[in-house]
């Protein structure tokens, strides 16, 4: 990763944020059009895209930036001494201008208000913990594969997400950028700005929490 210059590893990050929200929240829009009222076939529309898509944007800037695209992972990092505090807080905005660009180009795209706010609520503590549990397994999957099979690791996380949006009641978040960028469309896949904060926060103790568990994992025998 460092052989590129920190305004590509920025701008890879950026971009590939860009992509992915653009992705969710375009598929959401689409999907809800699509499914005429069927909120399942709604959801499929919108989590087989996504997945399909993390693995292409992290095949892409895997190689550039690591291909974080998420505040929590990013953070992950840092508290492995795998990034420094200046660069991550970097990563950080980047991923969130990022996302929050994705989400203005969906909905230009499909030919909506640009500027919204969400009313979807997604408060409670089952979404709280679910979020928990979201980021948990995404960097999980993230710190697993990258110690046994490296080069799985798009597929990992593409195919986490796919499945954690069925069996997590907040339908996997499980990243702060995408929470907060998700909090400015009023559409299938957004949030109530309001119910932003928790997520974030759940997503981080996730986070944290999994770096914990799989240091101690991964350390040789006594």
């Amino acid at each position: 990763m460092n052989e590129f210059t920190l305004a590509r590893r920025l701008t890879a990050e950026c971009i590939g944020t860009a992509i992915l929200l653009a992705t969710v929240v375009g598929s959401g829009i689409m999907g809800e059009r699509l499914a005429g009222g069927n909120e399942a076939l709604a959801l499929l529309g919108n989590t087989i895209p996504t997945g399909a898509i993390l693995v292409v944007i992290i095949l892409i800037f895997g190689p550039l930036s690591g291909a974080h695209f998420n505040p929590a992972v990013t953070v992950a990092f840092l508290i492995r001494g795998e990034i420094n505090a200046r660069e991550s807080s970097l990563y950080i905005v980047l991923q969130i201008l990022g996302a929050i660009a994705g989400v203005f180009a969906a909905h230009f795209m499909f030919e909506i208000d640009i500027l919204q706010a969400s009313t979807k609520v997604r408060a409670g503590s089952a979404q709280f913990g679910s979020e928990i549990i979201a980021a948990f397994g995404l960097v999980a999957a993230i710190l697993g594969t990258i110690r046994f099979r490296p080069e799985a690791v798009p597929y990992a996380v593409g195919l986490y997400i796919t499945a954690a949006y069925w069996f997590t009641a907040s339908t996997s978040f499980a990243n702060p950028a995408v929470t907060i960028a998700r909090s400015l469309t009023d559409t299938f896949s957004g949030i109530r700005p309001m119910d932003a904060p928790s997520f974030i926060i759940a997503q981080f103790i996730g986070a944290v929490l999994a770096v914990w568990l799989f240091k101690w994992l991964f350390s040789p025998k006594a």
